[in-house]
């Protein structure tokens, strides 16, 4: 089996990560390369290819970093739709569900066959009548806002060329159910389980208190028109690629003709991990002891 390997190289434990990688790759006979922007920094002693060529030459891509890591692996396979193992050396790490210690009898299942597949939508932008994007798929989501200007801008949401709303607002998300626990969620979107086919449209910080988010089939062609009077407006990718394009521009968005394909082990939940990383569902704890001395208290005149 061929291996490749990514890694957020500014971690601190990215080089020892990747370092035990290769030597398991050597003992149970297996090929391995890795991104050359870790050869070139932490001098690993493994074949090195450009990033957006392990795609095509590799079996099996491990992401070592947080969801940003994940996010920027998913660019660099493209439409090669080879299955990709997270580790996560992150904090939050919704993408990346593994840790170092859980490393090699991931590796071991792997090399076995011992896992799942989990197909997660991904979705593709065109600016219209503007510059084709060089890399135009989200898999978690697109905004289209104001840029750094604090001034509100004017957006007109269609959907299959059906007027939906418009909004003035900071901007709009545009997210896939994987998307649903980024940046759509903080401005009051709702989360969907990431297998899910669904597209999700949340406006940011609207100038309305009855504009709220929308979900539309998957199969919806989604266009975003933009009329802003300061200048340029800003589209950004997964929160890592931006684009300025026309204050007067429109955005066409739609599901992308391939997913990407997550590694996933039986014993790894979603809601597990809601609860786990957002402290989601628990219930306050309470001083009993504390309450009841605050009652005794003569002092305490409340």
């Amino acid at each position: 089996m061929r291996f490749g390997v990514i890694a957020n190289v500014d971690r601190p434990d990215a080089a020892k990560t990747v370092d035990a990688i290769v030597r398991w790759c050597r003992e149970n006979k297996h090929e391995v390369a890795v991104c050359d922007r870790i050869s070139s920094k932490d001098a690993v002693r493994a074949p090195s290819l450009p990033r957006d060529k392990l795609g095509q030459q590799t079996d099996v891509l491990i992401s070592l970093g947080g969801d940003g890591t994940m996010l920027a692996s998913a660019r660099a396979l493209g439409e090669h739709q080879i299955p990709i193992l997270g580790i996560n050396l992150g904090s939050l790490g919704f993408l990346t569900q593994l840790t170092p210690d859980q490393l090699e009898d991931a590796l071991n299942h792997v090399a076995g066959g011992e896992y799942q597949i989990e197909e997660r939508l991904m979705l593709r932008t065109d600016i219209i009548d503007g510059p084709q994007l060089d890399y135009p798929y989200a898999l978690n989501d697109i905004v289209i806002d104001k840029g750094n200007v604090s001034r509100v801008i004017n957006l007109s949401l269609y959907a299959n060329d059906e007027y939906i709303c418009s909004y003035t607002a900071d901007g709009i998300i545009i997210a896939t159910p994987t998307g649903s626990t980024a940046y759509s969620l903080a401005v009051g979107g709702p989360i969907l389980n990431p297998t899910m086919g669904a597209i999700i449209a949340s406006p940011i910080s609207a100038f309305s208190l009855t504009s709220r988010p929308l979900i539309f089939p998957p199969e919806y062609t989604l266009e975003v028109r933009v009329r802003s009077e300061h200048g340029d407006a800003l589209l950004t990718i997964d929160g890592q690629v931006a684009t300025h394009f026309s204050p007067t521009g429109s955005i066409r968005i739609t599901r992308a003709s391939h997913s990407v394909k997550f590694i996933k082990f039986e014993d790894i939940k979603f809601y597990d991990i809601l609860r786990r990383k957002l402290h989601w569902g628990k219930l306050p704890v309470v001083d009993y002891k504390k309450v009841d001395f605050l009652k005794k208290d003569p002092k305490n005149n409340h």
